[in-house]
């Protein structure tokens, strides 16, 4: 098996190298992938390298706060970084935490080799999906650790047909997993070093809250009597029913930070709310009698759900909901589209009733509606939802006092 998985990941490198020519984001990781090992030549044999492997910008936000405060605790260390997807390094590429951020190679055992012997990590994290039976073959001798892990019983590694890729994890040294379900689940097949931390999210988007950003422009907007509502991460499907929820109620300012920034997606948010000012754009005088602003930058949002007085998080309408942490830790009540089962943090909030799901116009009209006329309700989701993001910070202290023994 282990022969055919060689082949597999050497067909996939060879798919993606044709991809290459037509596909841009494919573009960006095959050019990414071939400068890896010359930035790696500037590591040095007596450099002390700890290794955080992110899949994507998600994994990394993940990781984020772990990455950071192991570099403040650990300053004998130097930091690498790496991604696999564009996503993730196009955007962090420049992160300034890091000495080194790289594509990870693909799982051949020649780039395997190559990249372990010229990173020789002394302690290595893979974040939350990652398993590369390669790497990890590679990493045997080296305190390796999986971050912020979520497993259930329909994942591919329980599986019969993966029972000899699920010997590789006897190779980790711990798991450090978000719930009780993914301990139980490393417990059936057979591994008993799991510890729960939680998610290491809650730790970032706590430091976030806490971290002191002027946005005059954005303060400026929500000067008035109106109420603001705050998207975030938003897609077509859901910045059209905040238009037609929303945008004609003249007691309540819209702030839009659509996922996607390019010209013509600006564009049609432009047509679509007319009575519009672009952030990039904005000054205290073209704001003025505005109803909308519109977020045409990256690197903000997390720090500006505060600003409003309701939010809603996007992305529930197609690929999943972003996250909604950003919202709540700032004491806000939050919505999203119907896709968040597989959200942990989403289906909490839900259960304790202090966020809404969202299927149409007339959910949303009808939540704002609840949230502006009953105080009590308004005040209950605010409390709760901040008080969540409180109670289940802490991960990252958890994981760095376990690793002590390996340092």
């Amino acid at each position: 098996m282990h022969t055919i998985y060689n082949i597999g990941i050497y067909l996939l490198q060879f798919a993606c190298r044709l991809l290459s020519l037509k596909n841009e984001k494919i573009k960006l990781m095959v050019q990414g992938q071939k400068l890896t090992f010359s930035k790696l030549q500037s590591i040095t044999k007596e450099d002390k390298i700890a290794w955080f492997h992110c899949a994507s910008l998600g994994e990394f936000e993940q990781a984020r706060n772990l990455i950071e405060s192991f570099k403040q605790e650990k300053k004998e260390y130097k930091i690498l970084v790496s991604f696999f997807s564009p996503s993730g390094y196009e955007i962090r590429k420049n992160y300034k935490m890091a000495d080194y951020v790289v594509y990870l190679p693909f799982d051949t055992p020649k780039n395997v080799n190559l990249f372990v012997t010229m990173a020789h990590p002394s302690i290595v994290f893979f974040v939350k999906y990652e398993f590369w039976y390669n790497y990890i073959q590679a990493l045997k001798d080296i305190p390796l650790f999986q971050v912020s892990l979520i497993l259930r019983k329909n994942h591919y590694l329980t599986k019969s047909y993966s029972s000899w890729f699920r010997k590789q994890l006897r190779h980790f040294n711990t798991f450090f997993v978000q719930d009780n379900t993914t301990k139980e689940v490393l417990h059936s097949l057979g591994y008993d070093n799991a510890i729960i931390c939680g998610d290491t999210r809650f730790d970032r988007v706590f430091a976030i809250s806490k971290e002191e950003k002027s946005f005059p422009i954005i303060d400026n907007f929500c000067k008035g009597g109106e109420k603001v509502f705050i998207a975030g991460s938003s897609w077509p499907a859901d910045e059209r029913i905040i238009h037609d929820a929303l945008y004609e109620k003249e007691n309540i300012k819209i702030i839009l930070a659509p996922h996607q920034i390019h010209k013509e997606h600006i564009s049609d948010l432009q047509k679509m709310f007319p009575s519009n000012v672009l952030y990039s754009q904005a000054n205290d005088e073209n704001t003025k009698n505005k109803r909308v602003l519109i977020i045409d930058c990256i690197g903000i949002l997390s720090y500006i759900y505060g600003k409003g007085d309701i939010t809603y998080v996007g992305g529930g309408f197609g690929v999943g909901i972003h996250n909604v942490l950003e919202a709540a830790v700032f004491y806000k009540p939050v919505a999203f589209g119907p896709n968040n089962k597989k959200f942990k943090e989403a289906q909490d909030l839900l259960q304790q009733q202090s966020a809404k799901e969202i299927n149409n116009k007339e959910d949303l009209a009808s939540w704002v509606e609840h949230l502006l006329t009953d105080e009590e309700y308004y005040s209950t989701s605010c409390t709760l939802n901040g008080q969540y993001v409180e109670n289940n910070a802490g991960a990252t202290q958890k994981i760095l006092k376990e690793i002590n023994q390996y340092l």
